[in-house]
């Protein structure tokens, strides 16, 4: 039977007590976990709104009957205006998350030093409640306070489930999610480019854009665990919803 992806399988032969050899079986796990989470989610973010904003507006002053040149005006200063507004939201959300956690960090070292008694017994309930025994979480209590920064490192993980995070963090979100919303919102507002007419131009923006958030769906789908044939078709839904609600929207306004 062949291993599994991901397992390696080692056979060695080694004589029994009895003279006959056996077999022995090792299987060793190659752990592979995508470990730029966050990087994926940034993306995500500003893929997913640089697609539908812009799709949206083109499509909102297509039913205006506004001329090509002036929605791709439109567009490309809500691109601009859109990536700075999503990149500072991105930059202050992690600068917050990192101040939480330091914060968060101060309080928990001056309470070991000035009640290590409670923090030691909140260790031990921490690690009851995975099944352990007194006489088996005992030692690890024991051994966590002879080293502070390690029994620091566990209260802010399992006590209060933060991790630390990177100081680059706050930055590398901003430009990610910034970078990702223009580059998103340049594919609704090409056909503006080379298609003077704005209706046949909202068509083939149509076309393209959802093409794009087929594809742009099914690798976020690949990418977070979902199936990614759905997440595809959800991405293209919700896309197609918010160009369509603004161009209604635009025929309403037009027709009062």
């Amino acid at each position: 039977m062949a291993p599994e992806d991901g397992w390696v399988v080692n056979l060695s032969k080694s004589p029994a007590a009895d003279g006959v050899a056996t077999e022995k079986l090792l299987v060793h796990h190659q752990e592979k976990h995508f470990t730029a989470s966050n990087v994926v989610r940034d993306v995500i973010i500003g893929v997913s709104d640089g697609l539908t904003v812009p799709f949206a507006l083109a499509a909102g002053l297509s039913g205006a009957n506004a001329p090509s040149y002036i929605i791709l005006t439109a567009g490309l200063a809500e691109v601009a205006a859109g990536a700075i507004s999503m990149g500072l939201g991105g930059y202050l959300a992690a600068k917050s998350e990192a101040d939480h956690y330091s914060r968060e960090l101060k309080r928990e070292q001056e309470e070991i030093i000035a009640v290590p008694d409670t923090e030691a017994a909140e260790i031990a309930e921490i690690l009851s409640q995975y099944g352990l025994e007194p006489h088996e979480y005992g030692p690890v209590v024991n051994s966590l306070r002879k080293n502070p920064q390690a029994w620091l490192e566990f209260m802010m993980k399992f006590e209060l489930g933060l991790e630390k995070p990177d100081p680059k963090r706050a930055l590398q979100s901003a430009l990610t999610i910034a970078l990702s919303y223009m580059v998103g919102g340049v594919v609704p507002l090409l056909p503006y480019v080379f298609i003077p007419t704005a209706m046949k131009a909202m068509l083939t923006s149509i076309g393209v854009t959802l093409a794009a958030l087929l594809f742009f769906g099914y690798v976020k789908g690949h990418f977070t665990g979902d199936r990614p044939l759905m997440s595809s078709f959800q991405t293209a839904l919700i896309g197609a919803a918010a160009s369509a609600a603004a161009y209604a929207m635009a025929k309403a306004v037009q027709a009062t």
